[in-house]
């Protein structure tokens, strides 16, 4: 049975920055229009106020200090507050399928393969833009790729559960080459309005590719993965065909991304942990012996506590990095870019752990260790 080996990455960042003082300019002078138009029934106590935003919150809530974005002026358009997407003809690249392949090119070439040669592609990711063709298979297209491909959407776990299944079908023999990609335009579902919420996401693309050991050159070997998932409300996004007939369905809050965030944190962080420490022991995996944690960016506080308690002390920014402050929140995407970005000095035989968690609730994990 051949054994699966993560062989490359590839990573696409788009051209544009908000920070959160751009970000919270725009919000108080949209929550400063609002209270204008609704100044009666402020005054009169039937509706409440918009409070304005600030970046100590922003920091202190998240650790988010700014975030990518296909479109930078729709979201900072006090009148919009929504990036301006254009829709394309269906006879060209849609943006998702766009950003995929553009992250999916530079993980190829550092592997040192061409499209002809990928036998399966699996788009995992939250955010489709639509329902189909499937994304994968226009990814596929674009990149003149053989065999079959296939979306799947597991929320900000997808990147481990395709990772998962791309290993799957390695060691099963039914694929040599699976490329699995993550394009996130979080900015589309993101609610600008919400005080609560309007600084958490980011867009990016990922790329990662899984490959046979005796086909791939060197890499990291995937040692053992593990998923599993818990229903919960607290991380919810109504959108979809269903909703499309409601005259009032796009606009409703409900049809964005909303969350109950103090729950989350206080039912994900052990939830996760103990799904670490289960698949470290299975896999008879130390805590000493795990060189680094590149675990999912959605939140700089609950990353320091799983990391924690699954290395028994604080961890530093060596053995937990975060690229959170200056992406932010990337769905499915974030565990993969601090993957990428932090992994080139690790040498033969050290080991560490991709992890992903998020809405369902869902999580993942794989381990890894560098070969030769």
């Amino acid at each position: 049975m051949s054994r699966p080996v993560i062989s490359a990455t590839g990573l696409y960042t788009p051209p544009h920055s908000i920070s959160n003082a751009e970000l919270v300019t725009s919000f108080n002078a949209w929550a400063d229009r609002w209270n204008g138009e609704h100044a009666e029934e402020i005054a009169a106590g039937t509706v409440q106020p918009k409070p304005h935003s600030s970046v100590e919150f922003i920091e202190k809530a998240s650790g988010i200090r700014s975030r990518y974005v296909v479109d930078k002026d729709g979201v900072l358009d006090p009148k919009r507050m929504t990036p301006n997407i254009a829709e394309r003809p269906n006879e060209e690249i849609s943006i998702l399928a766009e950003i995929a392949v553009k992250s999916a090119q530079e993980a190829l070439a550092k592997a040192g393969r061409e499209g002809k040669e990928i036998d399966a592609v699996i788009c995992a990711a939250s955010n489709m833009q639509r329902a189909y063709p499937a994304m994968a298979i226009e990814v596929q297209a674009a990149l003149g790729a053989p065999g079959f491909a296939f979306d799947m959407n597991v929320a900000c776990s997808s990147a481990t559960f395709g990772i998962q299944t791309a290993a799957d079908f390695v060691r099963a023999g039914h694929a040599k080459t699976v490329l699995m990609v993550n394009p996130e335009i979080c900015s589309g579902h993101l609610n600008f309005t919400d005080r609560d919420s309007h600084f958490i996401f980011g867009d990016v693309a990922t790329a990662v590719l899984v490959e046979s050991d005796d086909r791939a050159k060197a890499g990291w070997s995937i040692l053992g993965t593990h998923l599993k998932t818990q229903f919960s409300n607290n991380i919810r996004n109504n959108f979809g065909f269903l909703n499309r007939g409601d005259p009032e369905g796009a606009g409703k809050s409900d049809k964005l991304f909303v969350q109950e965030g103090r729950k989350v944190f206080k039912e994900v962080v052990p939830m996760v942990s103990q799904m670490i420490l289960a698949e470290m022991d299975r896999l008879n995996i130390k805590s000493t012996e795990l060189r680094r944690m590149w675990l999912h960016q959605a939140n700089a506080g609950m990353n320091r506590l799983i990391a924690e308690r699954v290395l028994g002390h604080e961890a530093s920014e060596d053995e937990s990095p975060t690229v959170l402050d200056t992406y932010a929140n990337t769905s499915s995407a974030g565990s993969i870019i601090a993957f990428h970005k932090h992994s080139s000095d690790f040498k033969a035989g050290e080991k560490g752990l991709i992890c992903s968690f998020g809405a369902g609730y869902s999580a993942g994990t794989v381990f890894v260790e560098k070969t030769a």
